[in-house]
């Protein structure tokens, strides 16, 4: 608490409370063992058919949205952070609006876009190509939603990150795509994987887009967000156990993002003569 007043240790510690404590209510309400009548249990509700559907629909949609999504916002991130146009911020304020735009909006927007009379969705239904409420419709909504994590993260990499070696590389003779390909990238690989697996997160746990882009067909767009929203009234326990696997899903994400810093192990504070730190004696 060095330079810190003593006070805020009170409203940190009710914000603390404010996130853990509805979660600890929730994995209390977990039942590991099978009920009386031997029907129910954990490992029961988790694996059932329609929970793994739910979940390898889940993992295999996220999956192809986070490619989608270093795809094409690795170039947004560098066009970002690395040019000046008119209309700049205009047009980071358009690539981070699904930040604060509501996911059934989001949807509805997609809907209109892709649907069989949305403004490109009327042009592929001449070609026989149909993405509303199919898989496709599933990965577009999670791209849609997560692509602006990635951005976030990327850029800002991008704009911290020394540019002098660039520099050396275009004077040697290389060419931008070579300074991109065996500069640029390679210092901002760490940044650019913890986008991609906050992107992951983002998508794995999508639902509002999804629902109202995609709906909700076992096997084909029923993700588990979707899975635990229709089991919350039809059967409890299931909704909460497969609540559980997002939140053990949760905490693995964000220990690989944070490392090991997360837990305030070693790697949590930086080594005494490091870059940004005070040196020995200081």
């Amino acid at each position: 608490m060095r330079g810190l007043p003593r006070w805020l240790l009170v409203p940190a510690l009710l914000g603390a409370l404010f996130v853990v404590v509805p979660v600890v209510a929730m994995v209390g309400r977990v039942e590991l063992a099978p009920g009386p009548d031997g029907t129910g249990g954990f490992w029961a509700l988790v694996t059932s058919p329609a929970a793994l559907d739910a979940l390898g629909l889940s993992l295999r949609t996220a999956l192809a949205a986070t490619a989608c999504c270093v795809v094409l916002g690795t170039p947004m991130a560098l066009v970002l952070a690395r040019t000046t146009f008119p209309g700049q911020r205009v047009a980071r304020a358009l690539v981070l609006l699904p930040l604060v735009l509501p996911p059934v909006v989001g949807g509805i927007a997609l809907l209109h876009t892709f649907g069989r009379r949305g403004l490109i969705g009327r042009h592929l239904e001449v070609l026989g190509v149909e993405v509303a409420f199919t898989t496709t419709a599933v990965v577009l909504a999670q791209t849609f939603v997560a692509l602006p994590f990635l951005v976030l993260s990327l850029e800002g990499a991008l704009r911290t990150q020394d540019t002098r070696l660039e520099d050396v590389a275009a004077t040697l003779g290389a060419r931008p795509t070579t300074v991109l390909r065996r500069v640029t990238l390679p210092r901002v690989l760490p940044g650019l994987l913890s986008g991609a697996v906050l992107a992951f997160a983002r998508a794995l746990g999508e639902f509002g887009a999804t629902l109202t882009f995609a709906g909700a067909l076992q096997g084909v767009t029923q993700t588990l967000p979707l899975e635990i929203y229709l089991q919350r009234s039809a059967d409890p326990d299931s909704a909460v156990a497969l609540s559980f696997v997002l939140v053990v899903v949760a905490v693995l994400i964000t220990a690989v993002v944070h490392g090991p810093g997360v837990l305030g192990g070693p790697g949590s504070r930086p080594r005494r003569g490091a870059r940004g730190s005070l040196p020995d004696g200081g």
